[in-house]
């Protein structure tokens, strides 16, 4: 079995999701978008959860794609993950111990830079292709 990335259990994971996701429903910006793609929260919950574990605890239950996901919700924009990073690492803060809550932020950190480049990298480009 390999171990954990950093200190933290599947409960902890759990309640992380849990405290963020009610914090991004009352967000003035993230809530709406989320709410545009998101109509039952316990399962979308369950399955971010999964994604966690299986980044964290290398559990093999996740299935799907955050970059198709980002990509094709359509009201996704690069700057988002700013807020999004911002409002995970106070999260981390108050749920966990400074070493689980350090190690799952470089991680969240990591996994938004690429879902924000492969965001930013659909958008379409203003003006005419360069051909050389």
């Amino acid at each position: 079995m390999i171990p954990p990335r950093f200190p933290v259990t599947a409960e902890q994971i759990d309640l992380v999701v849990a405290v963020f996701y009610a914090a991004i429903r009352r967000h003035e910006v993230l809530g709406p978008i989320f709410a545009a793609h998101v109509t039952d929260w316990p399962p979308h919950e369950a399955k971010i959860a999964a994604f966690w574990r299986n980044a964290i605890l290398h559990e093999r239950s996740y299935e799907g794609s955050p970059m198709q996901a980002h990509m094709r919700a359509g009201n996704v924009a690069p700057e988002h993950f700013r807020d999004w990073l911002m409002l995970f690492d106070e999260t981390l803060r108050r749920s966990l111990p400074p070493e689980s809550a350090a190690g799952w932020s470089a991680l969240a950190h990591r996994i938004g830079a690429g879902l924000r480049m492969g965001v930013e990298n659909m958008r379409p480009k203003a003006g005419p292709p360069v051909l050389r």
